[in-house]
């Protein structure tokens, strides 16, 4: 088991986790992460997050089947963020768009 404690985690024991596909390199998402969901998205070879809104694990499609497979992960500078290389099955927004990131600002 790796030891996580050279990592940044917040007051609430999560770390942001920016999730890229390893192919194209588009981001795909940004979510968080506690020690449980790196544990298991490290024993699984899938994303597996915290919600921080139903304050819960979350394998990311689990009920869609829109998994994301882990190529690598990476830790910036800092320590206190990490960057998914994933393989998508599927898009990655609950709106069905390839990427969470597909607005521009002004179009808010």
């Amino acid at each position: 088991m790796l030891d996580f404690s050279k990592l940044k985690w917040n007051s609430e024991g999560l770390i942001p986790a920016v999730v890229q596909d390893a192919e194209t390199r588009q981001v795909l998402m940004v979510a968080w992460m506690d020690k449980t969901a790196l544990e298991q998205t490290l024993e699984q070879g899938e994303a597996v997050f915290w919600s921080r809104s139903r304050r819960e694990l979350w394998h990311k499609g689990a009920t869609s089947g829109n998994t994301q497979q882990v190529v690598a992960i990476y830790v910036d500078c800092d320590e206190d963020v990490l960057l998914l290389l994933v393989r998508p099955k599927g898009p990655a927004c609950h709106t069905g768009a390839v990427s969470c990131f597909f607005r521009k600002l002004e179009e808010l």
